[in-house]
């Protein structure tokens, strides 16, 4: 059986005094990237960039907060970005998954509003 992944890239950033670590694996059909750490400050551009240059590639992108520690205003206005642009945002934990469900229900409301 082959599975389809085709590229696996692990980064490493420690900015300020949180530390995230991004995981981006390349599938036939998708592109998961896997965010671990703070998602706040400087540490949310990483993340940017590697979600848009995944989605540059033409297929779907899930980004996936496995442990998320923290999410200030900038990491949550960057959720949003990329649920506009059609990342499938995906959260383990109590916190990250409060504030993706935000994300989503806002996203949703501003669909019908239009």
């Amino acid at each position: 059986m082959r599975w389809g992944l085709w590229r696996h890239a692990t980064y490493l950033f420690e900015r300020e005094s949180t530390m995230v670590r991004i995981i981006r694996a390349d599938e036939r059909a998708r592109t998961t990237v896997t965010v671990d750490g703070g998602l706040s400050g400087e540490n949310v551009e990483p993340v940017e960039v590697c979600c848009l240059e995944a989605l540059s590639d033409g297929k779907s992108v899930r980004l996936h907060l496995r442990d998320v520690t923290v999410i200030d205003e900038r990491g949550r206005t960057m959720l949003s970005h990329l649920a506009a642009e059609g990342v499938d945002l995906m959260a383990n934990g109590l916190y990250s998954s409060y504030i993706v469900d935000e994300i989503r229900s806002a996203d949703r409301r501003k669909r019908r509003g239009s």
